[in-house]
């Protein structure tokens, strides 16, 4: 038998990628999504304005909880431990970082932004333009394994906007009502729960290292439980991103009085 050829290693192409697809769409898609997202956070951060609605208690997700003394008086649902720091630091700034620190070291959202924004790689089969990779190994982008620990600070956060969300099942009377913007509300925050629980590490916290899952029925019926969520973790990103814009929207134009509240009771 006559030896096996000998390799050189990967083979030299000319041209960047073989594809002949729209291998680019989906990438750019995304990038042109996640700055637009930024871009309205970062103006909705600092407008510091219209995010209360005292009327039918509609409090904004990129304001709750309000936890600062420049909050608007009945806007602080869980006291007022931040002092008020001036326009430069508006109240959301006290809440974000942990919010936006469980979103960008997601799993998902790291391969969504590392295509779009770095072109690391920008697709399958296409050639990164850097010409090192280092990986998640050096500063900052070691940072990404806090994400289990984000984790927890998210849960938190949707608690806090399912509180939001009780409370805004409140008529203009003080009784019970229903209004678009509670519906927008309880969508919002079933994605939010739906998203967050889906997340790789909650299922390594309801399944992971367990040797025998017919000892721990409940712990295993957990699992494959978040195990079928976490099938479908890319689209719950982006809708529970997409709700908590819409929410935030909503809230801000009836606080502005741009229209009226379309109420179902009360």
């Amino acid at each position: 038998m006559s030896a096996p050829p000998t390799t050189f290693g990967r083979a030299r192409l000319a041209v960047r990628t073989l594809r002949t697809d729209r291998w680019w769409l989906p990438p750019l898609v995304t990038f042109l999504a996640l700055l637009a997202f930024v871009i309205y956070g970062v103006i909705r951060t600092f407008m510091n304005q219209w995010y209360w609605v005292p009327e039918y208690h509609y409090l904004a997700p990129f304001y709750s909880p309000c936890l600062s003394t420049a909050c608007v008086p009945g806007s602080s649902h869980w006291g007022q431990p931040a002092p008020d720091l001036g326009p430069l630091v508006p109240p959301p700034i006290f809440v974000l970082p942990f919010v936006l620190g469980f979103r960008l070291t997601c799993y998902y959202y790291r391969k969504a932004y590392y295509r779009a924004f770095w072109a690391s790689p920008p697709a399958c089969a296409v050639a990164e333009p850097h010409r090192r990779y280092t990986g998640e190994t050096r500063f900052p982008l070691i940072m990404q394994n806090v994400h289990r620990y984000f984790f927890y600070a998210a849960l938190v956060v949707a608690a806090v906007l399912t509180y939001d969300t009780v409370i805004a099942f409140r008529g203009a009377d003080g009784g019970f009502g229903v209004g678009l913007g509670t519906l927008l509300m309880v969508v919002n925050v079933v994605l939010l729960w739906a998203y967050t629980v889906s997340c790789h590490s909650c299922r390594h916290l309801v399944g992971g290292r367990i040797k025998h899952f017919s000892k721990h029925p409940v712990r295993y019926w957990l699992w494959t439980k978040v195990t079928s969520l976490n099938g479908r973790h890319m689209l719950l990103a982006w809708l529970s991103l997409v709700s908590v814009s819409v929410v935030d929207i909503y809230v801000m134009l009836v606080a502005a009085g741009a229209f009226p509240d379309p109420r179902l009771f009360n």
